[in-house]
């Protein structure tokens, strides 16, 4: 960018230029023309990249950020900044009119998905009113589409959020059965929001602590399990009410996932109410066949965008006004008062909702985990397809803002990103985040106005609809396993196994919670051994190669044993570097138990190729330090090859060089060999 332009300027000329953009798809590398239906919002040839990026919403990086801000005035750099952190200063104020009829009907279309989905998962999963799910889908939408950087995310209740929200309500009604609360409605409400207001506030202060990279921690094996579990309790769950089995779970009062399994088994062909199986079971056929048929009829796009959720829900609410199927013993939605605990908004710390804080944290981590982890990965898959940048850290920030604003809203469920809603978005037509308001504003009209209307909607239906969410999360599941078996990966099935049993047999809390440490002690021990490989010469050459990764490098100098360190050093995995040496001097590169006889002879001297370090911390140093002291002590000589500048200074700094002398230090592993070859002649 030529120093003089003004970067606000070009923007707002290649959003004009691409203006005509439509609203289907546009995938990346595929050619820009001016009649393209299929083209991106900007055209890179249009604008600068670190400015189409900081006007996005995306993540240019240290570089592309100084070489705006080099190139800008200080007014224009200032500017560019809040651009970045805050995506709508951009889009809003260069919206056009040509976008909004894409935005407008992918605002619709998930909507009329979503009202539905959001009551069912409010009141069959989270255990609350209608109207908090319906609340949870428009206003933390609305923060997230100010400060979120993908532009197809839907923000909403997913269910196994709602599922966790359900088990720590009923967890804390349950906590003292000596004294009930007055008003358990009251309680449900103070839990739902305390927890809501932690989820916001640990996924804000993770993305301000730019902690992001969390997302690469947990193995998809964990995920997998817990996303199965999650699936099995919720078919547990909505069983009971499909089944017409609520009011005898009150009497019997099962707790656990396996006391409701045996529940199910007991009572389910004996005492279950036939005409709600009944209804049940032809709401979820009639899913599941126009889900196919949608499929069928793909090449119709209009075709995709009808909501199957939306047309059983009316349907099915107009046989049972018209039938009147309340008069047959089932259970309708009824009277849906619009009301949040006494006021619409009040502050989420009050003194009400302190003392269930405590109870609710470890469910709000785990929350903001798991639902991060959805919803990076919906940004990330819209944002490869219609080619921009997201940047983790600064979603984990809206992701934490929208909760925290949906949390002055009291019983608002915590709310992510859905991978399926968001790409329904994007196929429909959405290409900013005002297709997140135009939802929102939907869902908050049907709320105030359209809710009288779901009075007969039966409630075993809304079951129905959730239980066509276990079918989504379970569609991945064998495929994954098929993949571990054929890969011999017998640790992560057994990680995925250990997650879903102990979800299943014990709690979520306690499955994840397990399995997450079994998986960072995995992670740890893997990068607590450092790589480091056993170097000998190419025969009538100068050059060292691994002897268990080139057949023909030889140790040709017998009591030397070179030994190439393969990555950077830290604390964490030279804190067992002493005992891998020893094992190299002892056993070479071959596995071996301690207990087996030496195969080879202890070296007297020991060269380091240090190529690949690229960095050395403190910590790494010292280990060094004690180590190279030993080996003096033990008479054993010491010499460095290819050491690099900065861990060249780290070693001056720890009195490695005093320790070892200038001349331990050479240039290759040649000049070291001769070194030692003048010395051994002397």
């Amino acid at each position: 960018m030529a120093s003089g332009t003004n970067p606000h300027l070009l923007r707002l000329q290649a959003h004009n230029i691409s203006a005509s953009s439509s609203t289907h798809d546009s995938h990346p590398g595929t050619p820009w023309r001016e009649d393209d239906e299929h083209a991106p919002l900007l055209r890179p040839a249009d604008i600068d990249r670190a400015a189409t990026l900081a006007a996005y919403g995306g993540d240019p990086g240290h570089d592309l950020e100084a070489d705006v801000v080099k190139s800008s005035t200080p007014a224009s750099t200032t500017w560019a900044k809040a651009q970045y952190y805050i995506p709508s200063l951009y889009w809003i104020p260069n919206y056009t009119l040509s976008l909004f009829g894409g935005d407008f009907t992918a605002g619709l279309t998930v909507a009329a998905m979503l009202i539905p989905q959001s009551v069912s998962y409010a009141t069959s999963l989270a255990k609350m009113s209608p109207v908090t799910g319906l609340f949870s889908a428009s206003i933390p939408p609305i923060a997230y589409a100010l400060f979120g950087s993908s532009r197809q995310l839907n923000v909403a209740p997913e269910a196994a959020l709602s599922l966790l929200v359900g088990q720590t309500v009923t967890s804390v009604l349950r906590s003292d059965p000596h004294t009930p609360p007055t008003d358990p409605n009251a309680v449900a409400f103070a839990v739902t929001t305390a927890l809501t207001v932690q989820v916001g506030l640990i996924s804000f202060i993770l993305g301000s602590f730019r902690l992001g990279f969390i997302d690469v921690v947990l193995s998809r094996a964990l995920l997998r399990g817990f996303v199965s579990a999650v699936a099995f309790i919720i078919l547990v769950e909505q069983l009971i009410p499909m089944l017409g089995l609520t009011a005898l779970e009150h009497t019997v009062n099962p707790q656990t996932t396996l006391e409701k399994i045996f529940f199910l088994v007991e009572h389910g062909f004996t005492r279950s109410h036939r005409p709600t199986f009944f209804i049940s079971a032809c709401a979820l056929v009639a899913l599941v066949m126009l889900r196919l048929l949608k499929a069928s009829l793909r090449r119709f796009k209009w075709v995709a965008r009808v909501p199957e959720v939306l047309i059983v829900v009316i349907v099915s609410t107009i046989l049972s006004e018209e039938f009147r199927w309340d008069d047959d013993g089932i259970a309708i939605l009824g009277d849906v008062p619009i009301h949040t605990g006494g006021h619409f908004i009040k502050f989420p710390l009050h003194h009400h909702h302190l003392p269930y804080l405590r109870q609710t944290t470890s469910t709000a981590v785990l929350i903001s985990i798991i639902g991060f982890l959805d919803s990076i990965v919906a940004a990330k898959q819209n944002a490869a397809r219609y080619s921009y940048s997201i940047s983790p850290n600064r979603e984990l920030v809206a992701l934490g803002a929208a909760n925290l604003a949906g949390a002055f809203v009291p019983g608002t469920l915590p709310a992510y990103g859905s991978i399926t809603r968001s790409r329904i978005n994007g196929e429909a037509g959405a290409r900013t985040q005002m297709a997140s308001v135009i939802c929102a504003a939907i869902i908050l009209v049907a709320t105030f106005f359209l809710l009288p209307w779901l009075y007969y909607l039966p409630k075993c239906v809304l079951g129905s609809i959730v239980c066509l969410v276990v079918y989504t999360l379970l569609a991945e599941t064998p495929e994954d396993v098929i993949f571990y078996w054929k890969m011999r990966a017998w640790i992560d099935m057994t990680l995925m196994n250990l997650t879903f049993f102990l979800t299943i047999i014990w709690s979520v809390q306690v499955g994840v919670t397990v399995s997450l440490i079994i998986s960072l002690l995995l992670v740890v021990r893997r990068s607590s051994k450092t790589r480091m490989a056993i170097l000998g010469r190419i025969p009538g050459t100068d050059r060292w190669e691994p002897i268990d990764e080139s057949p023909g490098a030889k140790e040709d100098t017998p009591g030397v044993l070179i030994v190439r360190i393969r990555e950077n050093l830290d604390f964490a995995n030279t804190a067992q570097i002493k005992e891998r040496l020893r094992r190299l001097e002892l056993y070479g590169v071959h596995r071996s138990h301690p207990s087996d006889v030496p195969s080879r002879q202890p070296a007297s001297v020991f060269i380091f190729h240090m190529a690949d370090v690229q960095t050395c911390d403190a910590s790494a140093v010292q280990i060094f330090h004690e180590l190279f002291e030993s080996y003096r002590g033990r008479g054993v000589g010491v010499f460095i090859t290819h050491l690099r500048a900065e861990p060249r200074i780290m070693f001056e700094r720890g009195g490695i060089v005093k320790l070892l002398g200038a001349d331990a230090f050479h240039e290759d592993i040649g000049t070291a060999m001769g070194r030692l070859t003048r010395e051994t002649q002397r």
